[in-house]
């Protein structure tokens, strides 16, 4: 980023920068040890994420404050006003990241420690994705590198395909175990959120490139959705 003449400015930015890198890195960490939580039945552990949620959520009120304050003393222009309006976005985007993780944490202590079912390994891999994308995207962004928020949006299609192969063995497990249904469920719900979580990477890493190019990134392509809507119990609340 090249230096303005006034030195107050960069110092906004580079604030900026630092402010969206950690919102950033406590989202995509929070998906880390929400699957860690869910995968060690860890109840204490999940209600910290839960509680450190709020954290997250006030980054992207500073975040709004600043880009606010700074457009309307510095009115920026070109390069640097796509940077403030990109910066805005992605703290929206990062704050349902944050969320999706909680909603996760929030699902552990509903889920039985002495039940295995065979699509958590694919849940676990499913979330290494995420979580590297979620990484891949945020360095993409504190360097401005349109190339590597590119490669971040070619790996969501590998999301895509963890979310179906989750989908139909959890689907094919509830119809040979009709008593799992409830925890199938809620492992559903899960595998959504961690498919919503690889999309927002990727529009990130959208943002990333329009802001870095000026230009839109090629429309990315979806694995194939599922006509089927996810099958949820009476007692399976939504996140």
């Amino acid at each position: 980023m090249s230096q303005h003449t006034v030195r107050a400015f960069d110092d906004d930015l580079n604030r900026l920068t630092g402010l969206v890198s950690d919102m950033g890195s406590r989202a995509a960490l929070a998906v880390e040890q929400a699957m860690a939580a869910l995968n060690n039945r860890d109840i204490v552990s999940a209600s910290a994420i839960v509680a450190a949620d709020k954290r997250i959520d006030e980054l992207e009120t500073e975040i709004e404050k600043l880009v606010v304050t700074t457009i309307a003393l510095r009115a920026p222009m070109a390069d640097d006003l796509r940077t403030m309006i990109a910066a805005l976005k992605i703290a929206a985007v990062l704050e349902r990241v944050g969320d999706y993780a909680k909603s996760i944490a929030k699902r552990v202590p509903l889920l039985s420690a002495d039940r295995a079912i065979d699509a958590m390994p694919l849940l676990t891999s499913m979330a290494q994705i995420v979580c590297e994308m979620l990484r891949d995207v945020l360095a993409a962004y504190a360097g401005r590198d349109a190339a590597k928020a590119q490669e971040v949006s070619v790996r969501d299609k590998q999301v895509d395909g963890f979310y179906n192969s989750i989908f139909r063995a959890l689907v094919t497990y509830m119809m040979e175990n009709p008593r799992s249904i409830t925890e199938s469920a809620h492992l559903l719900f899960i595998a959504k959120n961690l498919e919503r979580a690889g999309d927002h990477a990727t529009n990130v890493a959208e943002m990333i490139y329009f802001a870095a190019t000026g230009q839109h990134m090629d429309e990315r392509e979806k694995g194939d959705d599922l006509a089927i809507a996810p099958i949820a119990s009476p007692n399976v609340s939504g996140a």
